[in-house]
Parts: structure tokens; sequence; C-alpha cells
């Protein structure tokens, strides 16, 4: 089947459902799971502040990680005429001008979200537009490579959000613990990022994108991802073990044996079953998350 996304010409609207399609809902949840994992981790009780709470959520996921999805929808048609003609630009639901505009939109919605959560928040919120960008368009484009790319949306989807929760609720600089779990948790994702890969191997390597699968080829690329996540995670069992948490150690290392269980299928076919990972190896990483932050709360340099 072959798709022209530039196709179409005549359409200017979209049905609602294409646009909320566009913007992948079902990828929200990680950043708004690790800003509230930020927020727990701070060990400061929302009080009156709860309206910082909500908007922090909305800002991570609707808005910041809605925008990225159109964004990088945009920048992908023409490999997703290839890996999926029946997304919704490709597919020509929703007309390539109006995908940019909605994230074009949904950057400058985000930055006004961003600015109402004071200078924490608001730096943050500029950092992430600024990545997401970064990773999806011309000339930087990130996503070309199987190492920077991952490793910059595991740095927004679970390490930026997790400081900008904690940031926001202390009203300064979250502690040395925060930072070094959500950098930790953050560079595991790199390895979540790379199963995600998989999808689009015959895209990728038709429009010369290098990514890890196309590069490594399936079975190399899923151990390299399994290794990726599950050192952080051991490193931050090791850490609570030091810092007197052995409770919450032994949980984090539940999470981690059950993930272990998961990468064993996983291995067997990577390409065929990275995305029954992604569903249930992926719940147990960011139960682990929730775990430490809770461990770690109210805990000061």
């Amino acid at each position: 089947m072959s798709v022209n996304s530039d196709l179409h010409p005549s359409r200017v609207g979209a049905a609602p459902s294409a646009l909320l399609e566009l913007l992948k809902p079902v990828t929200w949840f990680p950043p708004m799971w690790a800003y509230l994992c930020g927020i727990v981790s701070a060990g400061v009780w929302p009080g009156a502040d709860w309206p910082l709470v909500v908007l922090g959520v909305v800002l991570a996921g609707p808005l910041v990680c809605g925008m990225s999805q159109a964004a990088n929808d945009w920048c992908d048609r023409h490999v997703d005429a290839i890996n999926q003609p029946e997304r919704p630009i490709p597919s020509g639901r929703v007309p390539a001008g109006l995908a940019l505009g909605v994230a074009v939109g949904m950057s400058v919605l985000a930055l006004a979200a961003g600015w109402l959560l004071g200078p924490w928040g608001f730096g943050a919120t500029v950092v992430a537009v600024a990545c997401a960008w970064a990773y999806s368009a011309e000339p930087i484009r990130l996503k070309r490579s199987g190492w920077w790319g991952p490793g910059l949306v595991g740095l927004c989807y679970e390490g930026l959000p997790w400081f900008t929760g904690a940031a926001v609720l202390s009203a300064g600089a979250p502690s040395f613990f925060v930072i070094l779990v959500a950098l930790l948790y953050a560079i595991g994702a790199h390895g979540i990022m790379t199963l995600n890969d998989f999808k689009a191997i015959e895209g990728d390597r038709a429009m010369g994108i290098k990514s890890l699968p196309v590069v490594k080829g399936p079975e190399v690329a899923a151990r390299i991802a399994c290794v990726v996540m599950a050192l952080p995670q051991a490193l931050v069992i090791a850490m609570l073990l030091v810092w007197g948490k052995p409770w919450f150690a032994l949980a984090v290392t539940a999470a981690l044996l059950g993930q272990f269980a998961a990468m064993r299928v996983l291995l067997r076919d990577p390409e065929g079953l990275a995305p029954w990972y992604n569903a249930v190896g992926v719940s147990l990483y960011v139960s682990g998350m929730m775990v430490t932050a809770i461990a770690i709360r109210g805990m000061a340099v």
C-alpha cells in the first residue's frame, strides 16, 4: 500500500477523534507519573498548592507530551507512510498543515502553563519543549541516533518531570537524593525507548534513521535495552540499602525480578514481543519509581 502524506490538500480540518489519536494519550502516563513521583519524593504536602499538582500533571502529559507526539508525527509523516500508513497524517485523516499547527500551538500553550508553575516549572518547560523539537525536527533530529534519541526522550519522560514536580512543590532546587534517582530512572528509560523503536524498523531503515534495532539488529538491541533498564535500578537498590531503606530496597528488587522474568520472554522474539514488554515490564519499572520516591521523601542534603 502506497500512501503519500502530502495528499489531501483540500482538507483543512479533522475529526476530534483523529486529533486525539495524533496526540497519543497512551503516551501521557509516564511523564505524568514521573511528575507525581517528584512531588512525593519532595516530601512536601501540597496543602493549598493542589492546583500546582493538577497543572503540572496536565502540563507533563496532555500538553508537553501530547505536543511532542504531534510534532513527531508531523516530522515523521514520510516514515509513517511506510511503517504505519493508518496513522492520522499519512492516512489523510489529519492534514499535515493542521498537525504542524497543533504542535506549534500546543508548544505555546505549554510554555504559558509552565509560566504559572513559577521559575523552576517554566525553566523545565522550556527545556522540555526545546527537546521535543530537537528530537524530531531537522536539522537537529536527534532521533536519527539510536543512542542520543532514546536518551533524550528518557530524560524528558522520566527525569525532567520528576525534577520539576519536586522543584515546584519545594519551591527550590530538589535534594541530591531526588536528582540522583530521577537521573537513574531517566537513564533506564533509554532502554524502554529503544524497545519502542522496534515498531518502526522498516521505515527507519528506509529513511536513514539509525535506531539501535536498525543498526544492531533486534536481538542485540533488545539485550542492550534490557541491560540499560536493569543497571540503574540495581544502583537504586544499592543506594536504598546504603541510605537505610531495606524494605523499600526489597520492594524495588521484587519489581526488578519481575522485569527479569519478562525480559526472558522478550528475548525469545524481541521484535514481536516488544509491545508486550512495554505493557508488562514497564508497569513494573514505574512501580519501582514510586516506591523509590516514597523511600526518599523528605531526605535532604
